[in-house]
């Protein structure tokens, strides 16, 4: 086995998924951290994929890229829904 088959992202089953075959909602287009690398891009990812085929996307961790940053914990609690 090589370190393609080893790393990624796997359901419970053990099914390799790809995230780049999960559409990204609108929410994420607009997030400060859609274009962050690294651990950032790892947690949206997993985010993303635990949520495919839901009515509703709830992301905690969601910074609008249009507004002032805040560093007011109490808003980062609340969440966003889209």
């Amino acid at each position: 086995m090589n370190d393609d088959e080893n790393s990624g992202y796997f359901d419970d089953n053990g099914e390799k998924l790809n995230p780049n075959l999960i559409s990204k909602p609108d929410l994420c287009t607009t997030c400060r951290k859609d274009d962050d690398e690294g651990e950032e891009e790892i947690l949206c990812n997993l985010n993303r994929l635990d949520q495919a085929g839901e009515k509703e996307f709830i992301c905690f961790a969601y910074e609008s890229k249009y507004e002032e940053k805040k560093n007011d914990d109490k808003e980062k609690d609340e969440g966003i829904s889209f």
